[in-house]
């Protein structure tokens, strides 16, 4: 099967905590080409010193597409230039077109309902997040202009994959078919996350690992925890590290919270980990814990869990579908840290249920979160559609497409 994969961001990038060759269309991409397929990802060149093409292995090229100044954007002002992307995609495909095309986010899918536009290409859509979601959970402005063009997109594609189970019901609030959604998590190759008998502590301290998203959303209540843990240590994955802290912004106010509480000297803030380096880091923990209101893949979680560590989190998105509670970590609602500090202090104390759960999270994190096993779902997924013998009806519609990224760039 010949599959394009469009991205909002390059593999080849740094985002977020990890390295994007960690991110899910990278991971998917280099299991489908394991197993047999051709592989191209396609993403808006936004990193001039990126090449136009590059090989990520046997089976998996990218493709940087130019369109619009070649700079990260956010995504609202990136979907400007997506009409630019599926042009170049449409004229790409006329000579060798793809059996099918997977979108990851809504920009995307703009992208890739627009490249197949008159032809019987299917596209298959992952969110990874979706607005209203963020909106409701996380607090953030969402314009509604993209709570629409998600809805609108879920509808036209031959199938959305859900990351959870909260996505899914999310999806059928939206009314996307609940025929055409599946509950395909966030894979990850457990050769790489796995556990080690030589941890790599630096100190007998327990140590907790946090991962952060730019707006360090959850790290007040993480780092309030902290401070009654006496002699823990925690290390933040994700945004900038120590050398490095803006002088304002969310970091700058997470490390100021920690040393009005005394507790900096505690607190190491690691940057974005490499991905060979990452599973070291994790498995030199004790415990990864997340206070945050929103997480839809829930992968850092499950990378940890992989690694042998237990996970305390919020009962929220992925986390929820990944932390069997009481028997891979603990569940709990976002942003409580005196609840958050109780539940580690318990657990810490209790160093023979610490490793069961650390035992039973592996085993969850390769029964279930296998890049394998979620790449054959995926697969089936894909050869669903490709039986299906109809047509792709585009409810985008070019005038309201148009209106919603005016609206969208008038926002911004």
């Amino acid at each position: 099967m010949r599959i394009a994969i469009i991205t909002a961001h390059s593999p080849l990038t740094h985002f977020g905590a990890h390295d994007g060759l960690q991110r899910p269309p990278a991971v998917l991409a280099r299991a489908l080409a394991s197993n047999g397929h051709r592989v191209t990802l396609y993403a808006r060149a936004e990193d001039p010193s990126l090449p136009p093409t590059a090989i990520l292995g046997a089976g998996v090229s990218v493709e940087h597409v130019k369109s619009g100044p070649a700079r990260l954007l956010p995504d609202d002002q990136a979907a400007r230039y997506m009409p630019e992307v599926a042009a170049y995609l449409a004229g790409r495909w006329r000579t060798r077109a793809p059996d099918l095309v997977h979108a990851f986010s809504w920009t995307a899918g703009l992208a890739a309902l627009g490249a197949v536009r008159g032809t019987d290409i299917p596209v298959v859509q992952s969110f990874e997040s979706l607005g209203s979601l963020e909106r409701r959970h996380a607090g953030v402005a969402v314009p509604g202009c993209r709570v629409r063009i998600e809805a609108a997109i879920g509808r036209a594609a031959a199938a959305v994959l859900a990351r959870s189970e909260e996505e899914a019901d999310e999806l059928a609030r939206l009314a996307v078919p609940k025929a055409a959604v599946r509950v395909i998590p966030a894979g990850l190759d457990t050769t790489e996350f796995r556990p080690d008998d030589l941890r790599a502590k630096g100190s007998d301290k327990p140590r907790l690992v946090a991962f952060a998203d730019d707006q360090a959303r959850g790290l007040h209540a993480v780092i309030r925890a902290l401070a009654q843990l006496p002699g823990a240590e925690l290390t933040i994955v994700g945004g900038p590290d120590a050398r490095h802290l803006p002088r304002s912004g969310p970091f700058r106010a997470a490390a100021q919270l920690a040393a009005s509480l005394r507790v900096r000297s505690r607190v190491t803030f690691a940057g974005e980990v490499a991905d060979d380096e990452l599973p070291a880091l994790l498995r030199s923990a004790d415990i990864m814990v997340s206070a945050t209101a929103y997480d839809p893949t829930g992968l850092a979680a499950i990378q940890a869990m992989a690694c042998g560590l237990p996970v305390v989190g919020s009962d929220v998105g992925g986390q929820r579908d990944a932390i069997v509670d009481g028997v891979t970590g603990l569940l709990m609602p976002p942003d409580h840290p005196a609840m958050l500090a109780h539940r580690l202090r318990a657990l810490l104390g209790q160093p023979a249920m610490l490793q069961a759960y650390g035992i039973a999270a592996v085993d969850r994190a390769r029964s279930r979160y296998d890049i394998e096993r979620t790449c054959q779902e995926t697969v089936a997924a894909y050869e669903r559609c490709l039986r299906a013998s109809a047509a792709i009806e585009d409810e985008l519609a070019e005038p309201d497409e148009v209106a919603d990224l005016r609206e969208m760039a008038a926002l911004a």
